[in-house]
C-alpha cells in the first residue's frame, strides 16, 4: 500500500467525521484515562498518522525518560507499516522522523511559559514549522487553568494544535453523574475535543465526551488495541 491510501484508510479519519473534523488549528485536545490505559499510545498514533501527512510534530515529555516514548513511535510505525504492507516503509520512516521532535522536561522544574518559549524558539529559529503539539504527562492536578489558557492563546497566535494526555487518579469523580472527570471541569471551555478511555475485556474504548461546543457522551466505533497500541475501527 502507498502513503496515500494508508492516510485515507486510517481509522482517525473515523474520529474526524465522529467529531466534525476533529481538532483544528489554535484549539486544545485532550484524552483522558487512569495511569496506564493507553493514552500515550493514543497520542503517538495521532502525532504519526500527522507525521504520514507531512505535518511537523513536536512531542512533550513530562515523564523523565524520553526512550520509552521514542520506542513506542518505532513500534506503533511498524504496526502500522505491516498491519497495511506499507511500500518503501524504511524510506518513509527516515522521511517522516525528520519532521518530529521530541522534548522532555521535569514537570517540578519548569513552568508551562517556559516549556512554550522553547517551542516558540525552535518555531522562530530554524526552518521548522511547527503543525501538532503533543504534551504528554501535564498534571491536570497540580496544573491551574491560567496554563490552559496560556497555551490556547500560544495555539490561536501561533496557528498549530495541541494534544493533552490526562493522567486521571483511581478514583477519579465525574461531574452531575456525567462521564466528565471532574478535575477536568474547569478546564473544558478551553477544549474542543475530550476524549475519555474504558478498558473493556481486550480491548480499550474511546468516548467522545465533548465535541466541540457540544457534551456528547458517545462511545465510538473506534477501540485501542493494548497489544499494538493501534486505534482501530473494530469493535469487539
Amino acid at each position: 500500500m502507498v502513503k496515500k491510501e494508508l492516510i485515507k484508510m486510517s481509522p482517525l479519519r473515523i474520529l474526524e467525521k465522529s467529531s466534525h473534523g476533529g481538532v483544528s488549528k489554535g484549539n486544545i485536545g485532550v484524552i483522558a484515562a487512569k495511569k496506564g490505559v493507553g493514552k500515550t499510545a493514543c497520542l503517538i498514533h495521532i502525532a504519526t498518522d500527522q507525521l504520514f501527512q507531512n505535518k511537523h510534530v513536536i512531542h512533550v515529555s513530562f515523564s523523565g525518560n524520553t526512550q520509552h516514548i521514542i520506542s513506542w513511535y518505532e513500534d506503533i510505525f511498524s504496526e502500522i507499516s505491516k498491519r497495511r504492507t506499507l511500500e518503501s516503509a524504511m524510506e518513509i520512516h527516515d522521511e517522516i522522523i525528520k519532521n518530529r521532535i521530541i522534548m522532555n522536561f521535569i514537570w517540578q522544574r519548569i513552568s508551562i511559559e517556559e516549556v512554550a518559549g522553547r517551542i516558540r524558539s525552535i518555531i522562530k529559529n530554524s526552518d521548522y514549522k511547527v503543525d501538532y503539539i503533543i504534551v504528554d504527562g501535564y498534571n491536570f492536578y497540580e496544573g491551574s487553568r491560567e496554563d490552559l489558557i496560556y497555551i490556547k492563546n500560544f495555539a490561536v497566535k501561533e496557528k498549530v494544535v495541541f494534544w493533552f494526555s490526562a493522567s486521571l487518579e483511581q478514583d477519579a469523580g465525574v461531574h452531575e453523574g456525567q462521564k466528565i472527570p471532574s478535575v477536568l471541569t474547569e478546564y473544558l471551555d478551553l477544549f474542543e475535543i475530550l476524549i475519555c478511555l474504558r478498558p473493556a475485556g481486550n480491548v480499550i474504548h474511546l468516548e467522545l465526551v465533548k465535541d466541540h461546543d457540544e457534551i456528547r457522551m458517545e462511545e465510538l466505533t473506534l477501540t485501542l488495541d493494548p497489544k499494538t497500541l493501534l486505534i482501530t475501527g473494530e469493535r469487539k
